[in-house]
């Protein structure tokens, strides 16, 4: 390999573990669900790393190092020669676990400072695409999560209120929308307690599907009387923590009609 003293540095913060994150890594399918249909990686040194992008573009590769969940190592050029031909330059990516998942440092090196220079777009979208791909995979159950959510709201006993929020949001849960601002489940569990003596038979429900992006969800919501009569609606916004709980909800209500 040639001296390659020309870098490319970028770090993101992907909102899911280095286990997880790595396995994008030595997964053919996975990283095929980043990169494009049919491309692969076979991880481990001497193994062949070969991306299809979907425009046809072929990029081709050799491991060189892998240390599971923290660093791969492999060179990157592309089968046509343009505008770097296969072996001409290398690609390093570290992780490091962080508050909000894995902090990943990309450092991307050549022999030449125009090939870097094309690239750095690149490789913004890119890590873009793949902090999206990861989180489809790690919030695929935020539906499950966000009905879970509503349905503690219409549970009477406190008991049995606690124990069904600990399995979905974080002991440190943050609420917080016109009526309410709360920390901690033991606020929350109290809060809804409260909700339900001054509000009876009101029942909240999600309202159509979730949007979700790198750990941020949206869900539309109505509030049903005990007659099944609707009595307001509005737009909640979940954020989700690296192990899949819930850390924070916001709610927003639609105003009333006039």
């Amino acid at each position: 390999m040639p001296e390659l003293p020309y870098r490319l540095d970028r770090t993101v913060v992907i909102h899911a573990t280095p286990e997880t994150v790595f396995q994008f890594f030595t997964d053919s399918a996975r990283w095929a669900g980043w990169w494009g249909a049919g491309s692969t990686i076979d991880a481990q040194p001497g193994g062949r790393v070969y991306i299809r992008h979907p425009n046809g573009v072929e990029t081709l590769g050799e491991v060189l190092e892998v240390r599971r969940a923290e660093r791969i190592v492999f060179t990157y050029g592309f089968a046509s020669g343009k505008p770097i031909p296969p072996g001409s330059s290398r690609v390093t990516i570290h992780l490091e676990p962080d508050e909000s998942g894995t902090r990943l440092h990309l450092l991307h090196e050549f022999a030449e400072a125009g090939p870097r220079d094309e690239h750095v777009q690149g490789w913004r979208f890119q890590l873009s695409l793949f902090s999206n791909v990861v989180a489809n995979e790690v919030f695929a159950h935020a539906a499950s999560a966000v009905d879970g959510w509503f349905g503690a709201w219409v549970i009477a006993d406190e008991r049995t209120r606690d124990e069904t929020l600990a399995r979905i949001v974080a002991p440190e849960i943050q609420f917080r929308d016109r009526f309410s601002l709360l920390d901690g489940i033991a606020d929350l569990s109290a809060h809804i307690g409260a909700a339900q003596r001054f509000m009876p038979g009101i029942v909240w429900r999600r309202n159509g599907n979730v949007r979700q992006c790198q750990g941020t969800v949206l869900a539309d919501w109505i509030a049903a009387g005990a007659d099944g009569n609707q009595r307001m609606s509005g737009t909640s916004v979940f954020v989700f923590r690296p192990d899949g709980r819930i850390d924070s909800v916001t709610g927003f209500a639609n105003p009333s009609p006039a």
